[in-house]
């Protein structure tokens, strides 16, 4: 099979695959545990990555952004999904869980602070985390920014994208009836939400499909939607936190607590043809942040694993894990 010319590029600028040092299941309550990984010096600078979805789930990958000799990196399978359990839940699973269970994990690793590393609802919930934890995050590391609001959902949900992509739009809305497509989170919802297994995983595939054949410049076809386990606790958690618009309370917007971390330093790597999350909040996050600096990555959509996109996020680490203001041990 031949390589992947972009995704051979994209490995020429991460850290060696490492394996962690430390693996543990945590009872965060509610009836949840979480998986939870250390990889890196155990000595280093403490860094949390936070992954996308909802309902992602942490990989290998995401372990290679980061100097090992320099970071103590601290992964973790949010509520309901990869080996958190249980299994594509949505009970007693909202934002403000996930940042209590950031700080309990912080806590039980005896950690005073650490830098913040998330992408897409990473980002997001790495915002919400700093807003309600300023003294506990050294720097952000951002990547394709989302910032929960509605604009970005009738974006990516209301037909925005699907200007752009209308065969695949078109495959998104067949599983929905003509008279449901003017809410289509709350269609899915309906059927993602049903009690019938094959209905709900059908509708996950969907979903996740949607979301995958946007994510990387790329692509140009159907994105794969992965087995029908993941596929289905990614697109139930997602569809969950959208549809309570992420349990935000509109004094709880995040452009309307940047006061609250004006002075953490941050770099936010913004793909300019992000498809899923558009640049102008990107832009829009920036403008009301003094101690950040916004990375526009020429050709280049909002996957993680594109080139440009691992490039700019290894420079960011690499410059944080050199700058003492982030590095002095807290």
């Amino acid at each position: 099979m031949d390589k992947d010319p972009d995704r051979e590029r994209v490995r020429a600028h991460l850290y060696p695959p490492i394996d962690p040092f430390d693996q543990r299941t945590l009872d965060v309550g509610d009836g949840h545990t979480v998986y939870v990984e250390q990889c890196g010096n155990p000595d280093g600078i403490p860094v949390v990555v936070l992954h996308g979805g909802p309902g992602g789930g942490c990989s290998p990958a995401m372990r290679r952004y980061f100097d090992p000799a320099r970071y103590r990196v601290v992964l973790f399978d949010q509520r309901g999904c990869g080996r958190s359990r249980p299994h594509a839940s949505v009970a007693a699973n909202t934002t403000w869980h996930l940042v209590a269970d950031i700080e309990l994990i912080r806590r039980t690793l005896g950690i005073d602070s650490w830098a913040v590393f998330g992408g897409s609802w990473g980002a997001t919930l790495s915002l919400i985390y700093a807003q309600a934890h300023p003294d506990r995050a050294r720097a952000l590391i951002l990547r394709g920014v989302f910032l929960m609001t509605q604009g970005e959902l009738d974006w990516f949900y209301g037909g925005g994208a699907g200007r752009f992509w209308p065969d695949l739009w078109a495959r998104f809305c067949d599983p929905i009836p003509e008279d449901e497509r003017g809410d289509m989170i709350g269609a899915y919802h309906r059927r993602l939400f049903s009690g019938d297994m094959p209905t709900e995983t059908r509708c996950a595939r969907a979903w996740s499909g949607w979301e995958n054949a946007l994510a990387s410049i790329a692509n140009d076809g159907p994105g794969g939607d992965g087995p029908g386990h993941y596929a289905r606790a990614f697109a139930r958690i997602e569809n969950h936190y959208f549809t309570n618009m992420g349990f935000l309370a509109p004094d709880q917007a995040i452009l309307s607590n940047m006061d609250r971390i004006a002075d953490i330093p941050g770099v936010v790597v913004q793909g300019r043809y992000d498809m899923i999350c558009p640049p102008v909040s990107a832009h829009t996050l920036v403008s009301g942040w003094p101690a950040a600096r916004l990375e526009m990555v020429p050709r280049a959509g909002h996957a993680l694993s594109e080139p440009g996109i691992g490039r700019a996020l290894v420079a960011a680490t690499d410059a944080f894990a050199a700058d003492p203001a982030v590095s002095a041990p807290r």
